[in-house]
This record gives structure tokens, sequence and C-alpha cells, in this order.
């Protein structure tokens, strides 16, 4: 397995907010630090690291935690990430609701709701986003005036493409400048990314994927959406929309369908309705699957063996260290349908040094596109090595 080394510090007095994300990003990935074992990590001088810090604590971004006793001499005092020290807003938008969740530096949840939609015209969204906004910040009065700025997730694909209109997409979004319209209404900086990229981001900074540098994360919303990680940095594509892989033709036992409508939250609502089952809502599923509902259980292996088809095309163009399912779908039902997938030997991924299983069920949950949308902030804030842009 190919690591990349922690992103290095430049000595230069004009790198001075470069370096700040370095130290941030490696007591974050590392845990507690001392300035000593910093500036051998970065490549800063002792001195550099000392004003740094000095400076990360006046904004209340770090904050020191003990010292501790490393070979000979006095102990030397650790520092950490202050999770009051600042709070990112995420914003999730689906076909049927509106999610937000704000998130402290630390990446721990502060508040989150849920507001149903019925229309998902830009309208009838953005005053939407604006006050669930104030809700968010008004339960929690300590992040008022510490808001990094929000992360903003919606499915793709972005732009006028040949598959708008497909059944996932958003209407009235295609031509609208997506990042200018929730900048003006959230009044801020906006980061703006589709929901596998957000879902993938999420895991790569508190879920399964913490440390795995090269991943695919297969996203279960309205449809199907496929986040890329390569080497600790986001996959975006030109326009934002690399991993738009729900549109992949399958063969199923009633002839070539599309992946996404074979395994996607659409594609088992309108399964179920088809035998005259409610399926609207994720708690619905839930049922579903406890109660052993032969429909439900039919379209968990039917989406499997869609799944069995690409998922082998994705690991030899892509070589991940593993690939995670999740997103808007109950665990369990992800699971079973993990428990059902085939990967065949014949692939780059079957090699006897894995670290990581090839499939894996993301750990983030229901929410891990909304935290991931507050996470594309938090990356922001604490590391130089990602790529944010859509």
């Amino acid at each position: 397995m190919a690591l990349i080394p922690p992103s290095p510090g430049a000595n230069a007095p004009r790198s001075r907010s470069h370096n700040r994300h370095v130290i941030l990003g490696q007591i974050q990935a590392a845990g507690p630090m001392g300035r000593a074992a910093l500036a051998r990590s970065t490549g800063l001088s002792t001195q550099a690291v000392s004003n740094i810090i000095a400076d990360l604590e006046t904004d209340g971004l770090l904050e020191p935690c003990g010292a501790r006793t490393v070979g000979r001499g006095l102990p030397a005092m650790q520092y950490q990430i202050n999770p009051g020290g600042a709070f990112a807003l995420g914003i999730e938008v689906r076909q049927t609701a509106i999610v937000g969740a704000l998130l402290d530096l630390g990446g721990a949840i502060q508040a989150t709701e849920r507001v149903s939609l019925t229309d998902t015209a830009p309208e009838t969204i953005l005053p939407l986003v604006k006050s669930l906004k104030q809700r968010l910040l008004a339960s929690c009065p300590q992040a008022q005036h510490k808001l990094l700025g929000a992360g903003l997730v919606m499915p793709g694909p972005f732009g006028a493409t040949g598959l708008s209109g497909a059944s996932a997409d958003l209407t009235g979004w295609t031509d609208i400048n997506v990042q200018e319209a929730f900048e003006t209404a959230l009044d801020g900086p906006v980061f703006v990314q589709n929901d596998a990229n957000a879902a993938a981001m999420a895991e790569r900074l508190g879920g399964l994927a913490q440390g795995v540098q090269t991943f695919g994360y297969l996203y279960f919303g309205s449809g199907l959406g496929l986040g890329l990680v390569a080497h600790g940095q986001l996959i975006t594509g030109a326009f934002g929309n690399a991993g738009e892989l729900g549109q992949i033709p399958v063969m199923t036992p009633d002839g070539p369908r599309t992946l996404e409508n074979c395994a996607s939250r659409n594609a088992v609502q309108s399964h179920l309705a088809r035998a005259g089952l409610p399926g609207d809502d994720i708690e619905q599923l839930a049922r579903h699957f406890a109660d052993g509902q032969p429909a439900l259980l039919g379209w968990i292996d039917g989406a499997a063996a869609a799944l069995s088809q690409v998922l082998p095309l994705l690991e030899n163009l892509f070589d991940p260290e593993t690939i995670l399912l999740g997103g808007a779908m109950p665990a369990e039902i992800v699971e079973a349908m993990v428990a059902r997938i085939t990967l065949p030997e014949v692939s780059v991924a079957h090699r006897p040094d894995r670290q990581y299983p090839r499939l894996q069920v993301g750990s983030c949950g229901r929410l891990t596109a909304t935290r991931g949308a507050a996470a594309l902030v938090l990356s922001n804030a604490l590391s130089p090595q990602f790529s944010l842009s859509a």
C-alpha cells in the first residue's frame, strides 16, 4: 500500500496560512502532539511551530492538554484541537427533505434538523435553508460567532449534462449557479459538492476510512452516486460530476437496466409500490426488513446482483484500498446487500496483502452526506491535502 506522507510545512513567511493548516491537520490526524514532534513531522523549525501554536491558541483553535515525557529532558506540553474553537454548518438537499447539521471543530454533531420538502425549486429551497441555518445556530449559541462556513451537498449531476432530468435529479437547478445562490442565502462562504463526495469526506474524517488514502464510497441517496478519494484527495472531475455511475447498464432477468434503476432509494420505493407497499421513508424500509417482507428481500437480491456486475469494474479501473457502501438507507439493508454481493477473484483487488476488506458498510449512518457537507468546511480548515473544488 502506497501511503502519502503528511503535507510538509514551508518556512517562508508568506506560507503562514498553509503552515497553520499543516499544524492543525497533523494534530487532527495524529492526536495531541508537542512542539518538537510537530517540527519533526512537518519540517518546520521549532520556533516557527511555537509561533503558529501561539497564534492558534489565541484564535481558540488549539488548546494545551497536559505535558508528556518523551525520552530525556523536561516533559513536553501537548496540544490538541479545541472542539469549541470553531464550527461548521452542513446542509444536504434531498428530493424530499433538507437536512442540516452543526458540527464542532472536532467533528461532533451539536445540532441537527430535518425539513420535509414537496417542491425542490430554488425559490422554495433557498429561504428554507436560510431559516434552517438561523435555527441551528440559535440552538448552539457558542457557535454564533465561530462559524467557519457552510458545506452544501445535493444530488448530481451539476450543470446541463446528458444525465439531466434523471430520476434523482433536482428539478429547477440545471441552470443555477449553485454556489452563488447558497452563498447569498447563507450570507457566507459555501463549499459545494455532490452527496456522494460529501459522504466519502465524512467517512475519511470520522468513519471507517480514517487513515485510508484511496477508496470509493457508494452512496445510496435518491439515486446512486460514487465518491472517489485518491491519495487523500477527492476526485471531482472537470465539472464536479465524477462518480456518476448510476447510469451504467446492467443485465437483469427483465433485460438491461441502469444500475440506479436497480439499486437506489428511488428503485426500492418503486419496487415496493408495485407490490402495494409504502417505502417512502427510512423507517418504513427498516420495518419491512425487520418483518422479512418478501418484496423487499427480493429487491435486495436484485440490487446485490446488479452491484456485483459493476463493483469489479470499479475495482479494476480505480484500484481502491476498499469500497464503502452507505447513505440514506437503513444500515441493516446495506449490510444484507453487502452479504449478497459477489466479488470475483479475477480483479486487481484480490490480493494477499490487503489491509482492508474489499467491501464494507460505512459507519457514519444516515446523516453521512450531511456530516460530510460540514466536513468539507472542517477539512479546509484542518488540512491542506484535501481538494474541495467542484
